[in-house]
């Protein structure tokens, strides 16, 4: 992963969660963040994940990605068969 995407990542983590709660435990910190985390990925939406300029959360990017190219793969497909 590229340095500076993480940095990016701990930064939004310690913004958005860390400095604006207390935990009483390590175990409720890591319940904390585990739930973030997926929010993050599963909820959230990014601005670096678009299509057709609708911003998803990267789960959504990543499923609509795959759809796309199975599409193209089967068109490519028929167009051989052709």
């Amino acid at each position: 992963m590229d340095n500076a995407v993480a940095e990016a990542f701990n930064s939004t983590l310690e913004f958005e969660l860390l400095s604006q709660s207390h935990f009483a435990t390590r175990q409720e910190t890591r319940r904390a963040v585990a739930r973030w985390i997926d929010h993050y990925n599963l909820e959230r939406r990014h601005s670096t994940t678009r299509i057709d300029g609708q911003m998803m959360s990267p789960i959504a990017y990543e499923q609509a990605r795959a759809h796309t190219h199975r599409q193209t793969n089967q068109q490519e497909a028929d167009q051989d068969a052709a």
